[in-house]
């Protein structure tokens, strides 16, 4: 369930929000005159957003290169790469 609180709570109960947004691991969403207004979370939160944004972008070029036929390369091709990349370290 999300957690929301008016934007005075920010000013006056910063720290009980922080705590918040830590313990819960969810955003703390603000509102002003009852309207949304602005989200708070943690960095740790904010950082997994954004790999898993990440994450989901090259899925989706992955998914349109497939849709176009392209086949990528072979397991045994990307074994070999990869142990190139890791001896030339």
């Amino acid at each position: 369930m999300p957690i929301i609180k008016s934007i005075s709570s920010l000013r006056n109960q910063t720290r009980k929000i922080s705590t918040l947004c830590h313990e819960q691991d969810e955003p703390v969403y603000l509102t002003t005159n009852g309207e949304g207004d602005l989200v708070v979370m943690s960095m740790e939160h904010y950082e997994k957003l954004k790999a898993q944004l990440d994450l989901f972008e090259k899925l989706s070029v992955a998914q349109a290169q497939s849709a176009a036929g392209d086949k990528g390369i072979s397991h045994s091709q990307m074994i070999q790469t990869l142990k190139q990349r890791l001896h030339a370290k």
